[in-house]
């Protein structure tokens, strides 16, 4: 007699069939996404309203306005992801990893961006009434292209086993997880398939291209005009660089540059130098030396945080203390000092007195760790701004004047070129704040140049040691408190470098200036979420961070006492779903992405 048995699932079976969040057939859902994305793309030549009481003049056909042009550009990325999704010859080299979870993100992103113009527009005009045709068609094609990007396939996880003597409150805990993990997987997309190597010229061109973009992408953001404007840009950059990162190309592109390493960072600084060029006056030329300088400071932090690992929670005080030593012998009127050094001794006073502190500081506090570390320079950067505040010559020696602090610090003048003054190159006008991007790009190249060589260095690679383990290090005979010291006090005189700059810039330096937070950077917190939203231990990670961390709340003071509600909340969701940064560092990526492949050959650490 035969007995039947039920065959088991082997435990390789595959996952379930793909389904997508909304019961729409695949086919169906394909062509509602691609469709739609063609139609918004259509609709933003039509008028929206028929009024120009809100700005951007979305009044006019045939011709994207403001908000409109950024619909477009999302309406457009959604269309060719689409075709990309079809398998379209051409096309789909736009999606080297998957298409289906690139046209979710490129959705939602012109969803948001549509529904929040329609919004504003509405409640700054008082009512609905005042759209136009091709606001409500942009509305409704973006919903119904949304709703097919949401229904395209995903693979479904497969459920982790219960424990069937597991109580109730751990099956609840369990079926809510397995609800996470499968919101989690229809926007997730597989590894991306390793670069195919293309001919040296086609991969420089492709770099050339993605630093063109770079540019245009600054600066468009940078010279937005509005407030509705950079929230829409917001909204539109940040669901796009999702979306061409679940394609795969933001991966390819990081092969490509990796394989042409200092090509990429010469064609980088050009692209930045490039930058006043396309600006007619030195509006938003003097945010850019801002960015220049709070990115330079937060590449040193990089150093001490990023490679070596030490927490330093009063690092600003560094750019403190060269921005006053520059000061000091600047030849300024307020100074105690009959001095007025020329450029290149000003650079030296005001980087050997960051160097000279970080070394007094960091000599007899860095033989502590983690947490008592980051108490005590706390400590030091709160007692440096309280001892500047109290040199004014009443509570101490007149040495800074106190609150007032130094006024009126001259222009700096390098081989006769004053910089303060406007000069005109191959017929373009560059004015004071163009003279100092110039003059901090220079700079910040040195402290690229100064990082990338320390982190491939014998001390790098001991920096990096002390970072993952402090006791293995010393076991193999790292001299840890050199190494540590060495961190401290190149990273001070990084930004005691930077800070010279940064008091002939400003044309005052006081007390208030170098506070552990604030709403406008340069700080300490600040300077730290630069490091760790960019990506520690990369050279693009705390550049990127830090222009994002000082462009994002010079753009959201429109929203009062909720800027600082509204950037805290952006941080964490970024740090939700990026936790490794921007551009992270290989190793941190692996470290939170513990599922993920190890990639053959670990990246340099300053990639």
């Amino acid at each position: 007699m035969t007995t039947q048995t039920t065959p088991q699932k082997p435990s390789g079976t595959p996952a379930a069939p793909a389904t997508g969040l909304i019961g729409i057939p695949p086919h169906l859902a394909r062509a509602l996404a691609t469709g739609g994305g063609l139609l918004t793309v259509l609709s933003t030549f039509l008028a929206w309203t028929w009024t120009t009481a809100f700005p951007g003049n979305l009044t006019v056909y045939g011709y994207p306005g403001g908000l409109q042009v950024l619909v477009l550009i999302g309406g457009a990325l959604t269309t060719l992801l689409g075709l990309a999704s079809y398998g379209v010859k051409g096309v789909r080299r736009l999606t080297p990893a998957d298409a289906d979870p690139a046209v979710r993100f490129a959705a939602l992103g012109t969803f948001a961006t549509t529904w929040y113009t329609v919004l504003a527009l509405s409640y700054q005009l008082g009512g609905l009434v005042n759209l136009e045709p091709g606001g409500w068609i942009a509305a409704v094609t973006t919903l119904l292209t949304l709703l097919g990007a949401l229904a395209l396939p995903y693979r479904k996880p497969q459920p982790d086993p219960l424990d069937p003597d597991s109580t109730s409150w751990e099956r609840v805990r369990h079926r809510l997880a397995h609800a996470g993990q499968s919101v989690k997987a229809a926007f997730a997309a597989p590894a991306p398939r390793p670069a195919p190597a293309l001919p040296s010229y086609a991969e420089i061109l492709i770099i050339v291209g993605i630093m063109a973009l770079a540019l245009t992408v600054f600066t468009y953001g940078i010279g937005t005009e509005y407030d509705e404007l950079f929230v829409g840009f917001l909204i539109t950059a940040g669901l796009g660089f999702a979306a061409l990162h679940k394609a795969g190309l933001i991966a390819h592109a990081s092969q490509i540059t990796a394989r042409h390493q200092n090509i990429t960072i010469c064609g980088a600084f050009v692209a930045a130098a490039l930058f006043p060029f396309t600006q007619t006056d030195d509006q938003y030329a003097t945010i850019g030396v801002y960015i220049l300088i709070f990115a330079t400071v937060a590449l040193g932090l990089n150093i001490v945080v990023g490679l070596a690992g030490l927490l330093d929670l009063g690092y600003v005080a560094f750019l403190g203390v060269g921005a006053y030593a520059a000061s000091l012998v600047s030849g300024s009127p307020s100074s105690p000092l009959d001095l007025h050094l020329p450029f290149w001794a000003t650079v030296l006073v005001g980087a050997a007195a960051s160097l000279v502190f970080g070394v007094l500081i960091g000599a007899p506090t860095l033989r502590l760790r983690g947490d008592y570390l980051a108490i005590v320079t706390l400590g030091f950067g709160e007692i440096f701004r309280i001892t500047v505040n109290n040199l004014d010559g009443t509570s101490g020696p007149d040495v800074t004047n106190g609150s007032n602090g130094i006024s009126s610090i001259p222009n700096l003048k390098i081989f006769g070129w004053d910089l303060g003054a406007e000069h005109t190159v191959a017929g373009f006008t560059i004015g004071r704040f163009a003279n100092y991007f110039f003059l901090m790009l220079l700079i910040t190249a040195v402290v690229v140049l100064v990082f990338r060589r320390s982190g491939d260095s014998r001390i790098g690679r001991a920096w990096v040691a002390i970072r993952e383990d402090e006791t293995a290090a010393l076991a193999m005979g790292i001299n840890g408190f050199r190494v540590k010291l060495i961190a401290f006090a190149v990273g001070a005189s990084l930004a005691g470098l930077a800070g010279t700059v940064q008091a002939h810039v400003t044309y005052t330096v006081t007390p208030e200036q170098y506070l552990f937070a604030g709403t406008i950077p340069p700080n300490s917190a600040f300077l730290l979420a630069a490091v760790v939203l960019g990506g520690m231990g990369t050279i693009g990670g705390p550049l990127i961070g830090a222009a994002l961390l000082f462009l994002i709340p010079n753009k959201l003071q429109f929203l009062g006492d909720y800027q600082l509600f509204a950037f805290g909340l952006a941080l964490i969701l970024l740090m939700r779903f990026r936790p490794e940064g921007l551009i992270p560092n290989r190793r941190r990526q692996l470290e939170f992405h513990e599922d993920a492949d190890a990639p053959a050959v670990l990246g340099k650490t300053g990639a």
